[in-house]
C-alpha cells in the first residue's frame, strides 16, 4: 500500500527565518491592502471582475478575485451583482462552468442545475480524461481532469476513480514527474498528483516525484518548468510549492522563494509571473496563497 497523499491545506511552518525575513506586522498590512485594492478596484459594473481596468467581466478573473478576497478574510464587493451576472453568463466549456461553480460557491450560493447537469454528462461521456495534446495556452493535459475532479467533489458526484487514477499514474515517467510523450514537467505533475489526491488516491512509493520536484526547485528561489530550466516563474513555483506540500514536504529555500515572489509584485498592488512581468490575478492568487502557507501574510 502506497503513502497516502497528504491533506490539503494543511502546511506546517518551515521556520523562524522564513516567517521573519525582516518584514514587519506593518509592512505586511500594507501589502495585504495594496493586494486587496487591486482586486476590488478592478470589479465591474456589472458585478463582475477583470485584472485589466477598461476590460469586460470574465469567469477566471471573478472566481481568482473573490478567492484572494476570502484568504484575507474581506467581504465581497457588491456581492448581489457579481451573484447575478455569474447566473447569467453563458457557460460553454469545462473552464467556464469550474470557474462559476468555484465563485459561486465562495459567495455562499446554491448552484445551478445546469452545471450539476453538464459536469454529469462530461464524467459520463468519459471527458473527464481530457486529452495529451491540448493547446500552448492550456496549463497542463490534466487540467481538465482536475477541474472535473474537483466539480464531482463539490457536486457529489460519484464516479469511477479507479479507472481514472490508473489513466493519470500511466503518464508516471521514470524520473518521477508526470507528462505525456515521457516528458515530465512541473505543470503537470502538480495536476496530475492534485487529481490523485481528490480520489484519494496512491503514489506508491512518493520518492521519485518528490525528487523530479526537487530538481525544478531553485536554490535561488523559484521552481522552473522542467529541471534545466534555469528562470523560475509565478506559476512553476505554485505548482512546485503546492506540488511538495500535497506530498508533505516543503521548499529547501525557503527564504529565497519568498523574495522571488515578493520581488514578482507590481506598484499596483498585484503580482506577476516575473518581476518584469504585467499582473493578474491568476498570479496574484498563486502569489498570496504561497505567502500565506509561509506564513510571510
Amino acid at each position: 500500500m502506497g503513502v497516502r497523499l497528504r491533506e490539503v491545506g494543511r502546511f506546517v511552518p518551515l521556520n523562524k527565518t522564513a516567517l521573519d525575513l525582516g518584514r514587519a506586522p506593518s509592512a505586511n498590512s500594507l501589502r495585504v491592502k495594496s493586494i486587496v485594492d487591486y482586486i476590488v478596484n478592478r470589479q465591474n459594473d456589472d458585478g463582475g471582475y477583470t485584472f485589466c481596468q477598461g476590460a469586460e467581466s470574465n469567469a477566471q478573473d471573478t472566481y481568482y478575485g473573490l478567492a484572494i478576497l476570502s484568504i484575507f478574510g474581506t467581504s465581497f464587493p457588491n456581492i448581489e451583482k457579481t451573484v447575478k451576472w455569474l447566473k447569467e453568463l453563458n457557460l460553454n466549456s469545462v473552464y467556464s462552468y469550474y470557474y462559476v461553480c468555484k465563485a459561486l460557491a465562495l459567495c455562499g450560493r446554491d448552484l445551478d442545475v445546469r452545471i450539476k447537469n453538464r459536469v454529469v454528462s462530461v464524467i459520463g461521456s468519459k471527458g473527464h480524461f481530457g486529452s495529451v495534446d491540448v493547446y500552448v495556452e492550456v496549463s497542463s493535459e490534466f487540467v481538465l481532469t482536475f477541474m472535473i475532479l474537483e466539480l464531482a467533489n463539490i457536486l457529489d458526484i460519484k464516479l469511477e476513480s479507479r479507472e481514472v487514477e490508473n489513466w493519470l499514474l500511466g503518464y508516471r515517467n521514470k524520473d518521477g514527474g508526470f507528462g505525456a510523450h515521457g516528458y515530465s514537467n512541473i505543470n503537470s505533475t502538480y495536476h496530475a498528483v492534485a487529481s490523485l489526491h481528490q480520489l484519494k488516491g496512491s503514489l506508491g512509493d512518493p520518492g521519485e516525484t518528490v525528487s523530479f520536484v526537487r530538481k525544478c526547485e531553485k536554490p535561488y528561489g523559484g521552481f522552473t518548468v522542467v529541471p534545466l530550466s534555469s528562470t523560475p516563474y509565478m506559476e512553476h513555483t505554485y505548482y512546485g510549492v503546492m506540488t511538495l506540500d500535497l506530498l508533505d514536504e516543503h521548499c529547501k529555500f525557503p527564504s529565497q522563494t519568498i523574495d522571488f515572489i515578493l520581488k514578482c509584485q507590481r506598484a499596483n498592488g498585484g503580482f506577476a509571473r516575473s518581476d518584469m512581468g504585467v499582473s493578474t490575478f491568476e498570479n496574484t492568487f498563486q502569489a498570496v496563497s504561497m505567502l500565506r502557507k509561509f506564513g510571510v501574510i
